[in-house]
């Protein structure tokens, strides 16, 4: 299947909106709304692309969260551009007026002005995460597991050791682009993806997520928000990078307080905040 007439401008970039509810979601005709999980949930947002058609990686959900989506836009998409957001969180405009209109769907990049971008950066993601008292490593292990750090260092050494060292740094440091968000040149997005998937299986069978809870169990999308950097520096990436936005207003109470339970009590996280 193709997504995207390469003879229309408005259908080059091709950016797809993880979805398991019913949601808003941006007028842009770029954007593409996927129903992850939709070969477990049939019944729920049958009006939109179901990311169990084509080649697909659907049934996986539960432990790959919005990656299903990705991986059906790798598969099933050949537009010259193509990206991953999230229903609830977006990629923000860089212009004065849209970042601060009263309507926060009113603040996600349009195509025109993430056309003009790219035309300098082919590869654009977001800007990154300060834990400032943390390391990435010690964040990580302190709200998730630990143990899946660990495994997934173990899966780069026997099948891409190469970017153990890069993920050696990016486990040291104090800061990471996350989210699972991008938009690339097509040739950037697929070679990301032939990298990053056949290690994320290998994880899955070294670390059964059947043996987590349903929250922790989704390790494997948290993890490639990790690798995705290691991934970065290897192949000396240059990129731009993004602001984002969060659809609904943050209750910074309820976060800053979960991320200080996790780093000073250890207490780890249990739900999405």
């Amino acid at each position: 299947m193709e997504i995207g007439n390469k003879n229309d401008s408005k259908q080059d970039i091709t950016i797809a909106v993880a979805m398991h509810k019913p949601y808003q979601t941006p007028q842009e005709s770029m954007y593409l709304p996927i129903h992850v999980g939709s070969s477990l949930h049939p019944d729920i947002l049958t009006d939109i692309t179901q990311d169990n058609t084509g080649e697909n990686i659907s049934a996986l959900n539960p432990y790959f969260s919005e990656l299903t989506a990705m991986y059906w836009l790798w598969k099933n998409c050949d537009s010259d551009y193509k990206g991953l957001v999230h229903y609830r969180r977006h990629f923000a405009s860089k212009k004065y007026s849209h970042r601060h209109a009263k309507n926060r769907f009113d603040r996600i990049i349009g195509h025109d002005e993430l056309k003009q971008l790219l035309q300098n950066n082919s590869v654009l993601v977001p800007k990154k995460r300060h834990y400032y008292i943390e390391t990435v490593y010690s964040h990580y292990s302190n709200t998730m597991r630990g143990e899946q750090l660990d495994k997934t260092r173990e899966v780069l050494i026997d099948l891409a050791p190469d970017y153990v060292p890069a993920w050696d740094k990016v486990m040291r440091s104090r800061s990471a682009h996350i989210f699972n968000m991008m938009v690339m040149d097509r040739k950037h997005f697929d070679q990301y993806c032939a990298w990053l998937f056949p290690i994320l299986f290998e994880l899955q069978k070294r670390l059964d997520p059947a043996n987590y809870d349903a929250f922790q169990a989704r390790y494997l999308g948290r993890v490639s928000e990790r690798l995705f950097n290691a991934w970065l520096i290897t192949n000396h990436i240059e990129y731009g990078t993004l602001p984002t936005i969060y659809a609904e207003p943050v209750n910074w109470w309820k976060k800053g307080t979960g991320f200080l339970n996790a780093a000073l009590r250890h207490k780890s996280y249990s739900a999405s905040f």
